[in-house]
């Protein structure tokens, strides 16, 4: 059975970019997971592993986390331990993902429509998939959900697998989805993934600090 919150979900593409963000920091940072709004500004904006490329300021981010909380799938945390607030995404209060399947949706809401080879590559730090049957296995218990949370695209003259795209933005016409890039360009983009998350990473630690820092000098002035 469905559940309500499921029949309402139709996600802007700035709100499928930050929930995909919070989704994929969860699972491959947990030491700086909930995310500071500048943290979940440069996760958005991040240049590998996101297409399209974004280029979303505080005032962006800050209206979709709020149109997310309305809907129910993410919103600051209620620690108190921290002078900054954080936030956090709640989809599996919603939708009770399996790991795979979360893994899955992830990746489809920060890269878009993609073949089950290319996201099994891509799923690899959030979720291990043992085989290709693995992931189209996980993909058709999504398209089986009531409403559908995937759906199958047209398979695109000259290749052998289908493409697969998440219907949390609403249906989507196979002509308006977005192109997978080659696969000589994903191989070399994928190669270059974890070197450039761990950049990404060492800045909002240092980000951190700095706050950390201020907030420390503060206490003898």
């Amino acid at each position: 059975m469905d559940t309500p919150q499921e029949n309402r979900v139709v996600l802007t593409n700035v709100e499928a970019r930050v929930l995909g963000a919070l989704i994929e920091k969860d699972a491959t940072t947990p030491d700086y997971y909930p995310l500071s709004l500048n943290a979940l500004v440069n996760a958005c904006n991040q240049k590998n592993n996101r297409d399209p490329v974004m280029s979303l300021d505080e005032e962006a981010v800050r209206t979709a986390l709020s149109s997310l909380q309305q809907k129910r799938l993410a919103g600051p945390t209620s620690s108190a331990d921290s002078r900054v607030t954080k936030y956090e995404h709640r989809i599996q209060e919603v939708f009770n993902f399996t790991r795979g399947e979360s893994a899955l949706m992830c990746v489809l809401l920060l890269r878009g429509a993609q073949t089950p080879g290319e996201l099994r590559g891509r799923t690899e730090r959030l979720h291990r998939f043992e085989d290709l049957s693995d992931v189209q296995g996980t993909l058709q218990r999504l398209m089986q959900r009531d409403p559908p949370l995937v759906v199958m695209l047209s398979r695109q003259p000259g290749t052998k697998e289908s493409r697969y795209m998440h219907l949390l933005s609403g249906e989507v016409d196979d002509a308006a989805a977005p192109n997978s890039v080659s696969h000589g360009m994903a191989a070399d983009t994928d190669r270059l993934s974890s070197l450039e998350e761990e950049v990404a990473n060492l800045k909002n630690e240092v980000e951190e600090l700095k706050r950390q820092l201020a907030s420390f000098r503060k206490q003898f002035e």
